[in-house]
């Protein structure tokens, strides 16, 4: 049981960060890496020496992309009375949020294949050959998704900085 806790122990923050990234639900990013680690340790034996790492990503991103059809037949449920007020009233103060609240929109026009690849390699650090296996696709589609990706996401974020100064770009005068 040591050795489990030794592997999987520092890889709770980063499978955190991806189930977040994936699911843009702290509370079911929570659910989801402990549904994750449930199986990674029921099934500590049946891993036949693969990767620790790939391995429990490889889980986590099943189980996301399960619970994404699911509520993609579901829908979307949250009462108007559970959103907090100054959420719905306040913008980002600072130009930092602004940036990274368009990264993330960007982020989230992308399909769900070209924003995890994105994540994978970008977020987590992973080499191309875990992803690869991670995602069970040859790790050439993996460098060309990734391409498409990264190109797709400048293409976004240039759309969104003109749309941005054609917004607020001048002032008119008025007599």
């Amino acid at each position: 049981m040591s050795d489990l806790q030794r592997l999987v122990e520092p890889m709770i923050p980063a499978l955190r960060r991806y189930a977040r990234a994936l699911l843009r639900d702290t509370v079911a990013a929570d659910d989801l890496v402990q549904d994750c680690l449930e199986r990674v340790v029921a099934h500590w034996q049946q891993r036949r020496g693969k990767d620790p790492r790939t391995w429990a990503f490889a889980i986590l991103h099943n189980l996301a992309v399960n619970r994404m059809r699911q509520k993609a037949r579901r829908g979307d449920h949250l009462p108007f009375e559970a959103v907090e007020e100054g959420v719905l009233a306040r913008r980002p103060a600072q130009e930092d949020a602004l940036v990274q609240a368009e990264l993330v929109s960007a982020l989230a026009q992308l399909p769900d294949d070209q924003r995890s690849l994105l994540l994978l390699v970008g977020v987590e650090d992973l080499s191309y050959a875990q992803v690869s296996e991670i995602l069970a696709i040859p790790i050439g589609t993996v460098m060309s998704r990734l391409s498409r990706a990264r190109e797709r996401l400048r293409q976004l974020l240039e759309n969104s900085d003109r749309s941005a100064t054609r917004r607020g770009g001048h002032l008119r005068s008025v007599k």
